[in-house]
């Protein structure tokens, strides 16, 4: 009895998460519809055809309405650290979005896990697992922006030093950043000069920038930068000072990853070994997981295998992780 009542419980939420989706995508499939029933008329009345930059302003604009629209209605959900995090990742979207998206996408797994296994409990495991890969990718998308900008780093203060040596201020070489500097280091500091621009004292834009990065070497700049912005100085000498630093913290910090290179692969490998294991026993003997597949205890067994081979990566992350 309790089982049936489960299985009632999570079909009604499957259709509930279901309907909402089906809503938000006839609302996009209804504008864009009516967008193509008014080319078409516009296409027999006459009317001229040579602004079709225009026509996709109105289209882009009405889906900004729509996104603008649902971002409020859902504005209750919204969350300040996810929406530091997306800006981190470089994602355009908002919090609220994001959330949808993996609601809908943990939905869509668990109906695909239980047709494919036939059981709640498969849907389940498969929910669960779809559940944090958005997560996972963001923060993969997250590291990786990063990383990227402290490499930019030092080129991004060779382009500033030079530009105040030159005899440019302190925005002005920001804007000499933005026009010569790849992503993300140009995006990012365009951000800096438009939260300027809108009324935001520079220290304080440059400390957003920073809650973005967290990255060590930034935080040395800009502290460095609001120290100068506060006291005076010599701008070019402290540039100078600091770019020095941040190529002995570079270089030291590749030394690092060369002496923990070992440990780092031998938590890979011990990570993914039982799932490599499992896969060669698989063709081996297609048949040795059917018997335990189907047992919900043997179910269970593998999940809090599953989970404890991911606590046990990131404790050897933790271990190897050396601050400099």
């Amino acid at each position: 009895m309790l089982t049936q009542n489960l299985e009632s419980i999570i079909i009604l939420i499957v259709l509930i998460v279901s309907g909402i989706g089906a809503f938000i995508i006839g609302l996009i499939y209804f504008f864009v519809s009516r967008n193509r029933v008014e080319d078409r008329l516009d296409r027999y009345m006459g009317i001229d055809q040579d602004f079709p930059s225009k026509r996709s302003d109105i289209r882009s604009d009405q889906f900004s309405q729509i996104r603008s629209q649902v971002n409020t209605s859902l504005s209750l959900f919204s969350s300040q650290s996810m929406t530091l995090k997306l800006l981190s990742a470089g994602w355009p979207i908002s919090d609220t979005e994001f959330y949808l998206v993996r609601l809908a996408v943990t939905a869509l797994a668990f109906v695909i896990g239980w047709l494919i296994s036939g059981s709640i409990v498969g849907g389940i495991i498969l929910a669960l697992f779809i559940y944090f890969v958005p997560g996972i990718l963001l923060t993969r998308g997250i590291y990786q922006r990063r990383k990227k900008f402290s490499s930019q780093l030092v080129d991004v203060l060779v382009l500033i030093r030079g530009a105040v040596r030159s005899g440019y201020s302190l925005l002005q070489s920001l804007e000499v950043v933005v026009n010569e500097m790849p992503s993300p280091a140009a995006e990012e500091f365009n951000r800096v000069l438009r939260e300027v621009q809108l009324g935001l004292p520079l220290s304080e834009a440059l400390m957003n920038l920073d809650r973005r990065m967290e990255d060590e070497d930034l935080h040395l700049v800009v502290a460095a930068i609001n120290i100068n912005i506060q006291s005076g100085g010599n701008l070019t000498v402290m540039l100078n000072v600091v770019t020095n630093t941040i190529r002995d913290r570079a270089q030291l910090m590749s030394e690092v990853r060369s002496l923990t290179s070992y440990a780092r692969y031998a938590g890979y490998l011990l990570s993914f070994l039982p799932l490599i294991t499992a896969v060669i026993v698989f063709f081996v003997n297609p048949t040795y997981f059917t018997k335990s597949l189907q047992n919900v205890a043997t179910q269970l067994i593998f999940i809090a295998a599953a989970i404890g081979v991911l606590i046990g990566n990131i404790w050897l992350r933790q271990i190897i992780k050396i601050e400099v």
